[in-house]
């Protein structure tokens, strides 16, 4: 807006400047045509710098002249600009010339001076632009890494921009510009998300915590009560409580991050063959490439306990855990996951298809990947057979071992 600004500006000026000028040359012309015209017919002598047909008249107004009419111009008459005027006589062309090199210089000066104020006033312009732009984009940059980090899971991350439009230590309170309203609000969303979501956090432990005695108590009750179905079924429900209380309360610790990593160097493929053996299913292991990883154990039994559980209970078999490298893949060969799952991921207490279960199985498997700084990812397998496929790739280990 300031270039173009200053462009039409400068035109404008060069334009009226121009005109006056050279109506004033044409009017002094003009003139002395008028002074030479009367010299002429009184049969005087003619004025400086007029002629009949004299030499340096352009064709153009010569021809002008000579067909009746009066007319200025201006042209070059030895290296100098000139302005010419003509009119008729006799059949000839009576024309004078008047020295229009001090108006040329004039408007030559005029258009410099425009040119440089106008270089000068758009790279002034540019500059302090430049320097606003800067500071209001760098503040913005700051603003969308903030929240970037606060939709990683960092919610303790804040903008802090204290940017006010007003004079600091002033009686009224400083007006907040854009950017720090912005930054603030977003400061504000953050602090109200983390103290819910920390709320939610202990209420949850706290429930689980509440949970574990009574659990326990009725465990223990459950088991000096006689053989039968309905104690069958009594043993059968106090132990999935013990398992959701105990979910809960993992699921509370990784979201709190108060668990401690501790790893170590481990063979994958014996990792994952003990895993099976835990499990107690019906699991083939295939050990494509075997590798040493640096990781927790036990997190990572975790994770893949969790994922060949979930295989047996919500797919069919077979069931394939594979170990090709850092990467193990456990797939089943039923209907696959649900649509939900592939876009947003596990969700807590939601199984598709009526399917049984919390969906906290796969929820702790995700929290304890990226515990250990692990890449989960789920898919229906393509190929024959179909079915669900979860991807553990571990951090490219140090060493590796056939």
């Amino acid at each position: 807006m300031c270039c173009s600004l200053a462009a039409v500006l400068g035109v404008l000026v060069h334009v009226g400047v121009t005109r006056q000028t050279v109506a004033a040359a044409r009017d002094k012309a003009l003139e002395q045509l008028h002074d030479a015209s009367r010299a002429y017919e009184a049969g005087e002598a003619l004025p400086p710098e007029s002629g009949l047909d004299p030499a340096g008249l352009p064709e153009s107004l010569r021809r002008l002249a000579v067909s009746g009419r009066h007319g200025t111009i201006v042209a070059e008459r030895d290296g100098r600009p000139t302005m010419w005027a003509a009119a008729p006589a006799d059949g000839r062309a009576l024309a004078t010339a008047v020295d229009y090199e001090q108006s040329a210089r004039t408007i030559t000066g005029l258009d410099n001076a425009i040119i440089g104020s106008s270089v000068l006033a758009i790279g002034g312009t540019l500059l302090v632009g430049g320097f606003a732009v800067r500071r209001v984009t760098r503040r913005l940059h700051q603003t969308a890494t903030v929240a970037r980090r606060i939709s990683r899971g960092e919610l303790d991350a804040r903008v802090g921009d204290t940017g006010a439009a007003g004079a600091a230590g002033a009686a009224q309170p400083a007006r907040l510009d854009e950017v720090a309203t912005v930054a603030r609000a977003l400061d504000t969303m953050a602090g109200t998300l983390q103290a819910k979501l920390v709320s939610e956090q202990r209420f949850t432990a706290d429930v689980a915590h509440e949970l574990r005695t009574p659990l326990t108590g009725l465990q223990a009750a459950s088991e000096l009560l006689p053989e039968g179905r309905a104690t069958d079924l009594v043993r059968e429900r106090v132990r999935t409580m013990r398992r959701l209380t105990e979910d809960l309360l993992e699921i509370s610790r990784l979201d709190s991050g108060s668990g401690v990593v501790e790893t170590d160097l481990h063979r994958l493929g014996r990792v994952a063959e003990r895993v099976v053996r835990a499990t107690g299913t019906d699991t083939e292991v295939v050990v494509v490439r075997d590798a040493h990883v640096e990781t927790d154990r036990r997190r990572l039994e975790r994770v893949l306990g969790n994922l060949v559980a979930n295989a047996h209970r919500h797919g069919r078999g077979p069931v394939v855990l594979t170990v090709a490298g850092p990467v193990v893949t456990v797939r089943d060969h039923g209907e696959g996951y649900p649509e939900y799952l592939l876009a947003h991921g596990p969700q807590r207490f939601r199984s598709g298809g009526g399917a049984k279960g919390h969906g906290l199985g796969l929820t702790i498997a995700v929290g304890q990947a990226e515990a250990i700084g692990a890449r989960l990812e789920f898919r229906n397998a393509g190929g024959g057979g179909g079915g669900a496929e979860a991807v553990l790739t571990l951090p490219w280990p140090p060493a590796e071992g056939g």
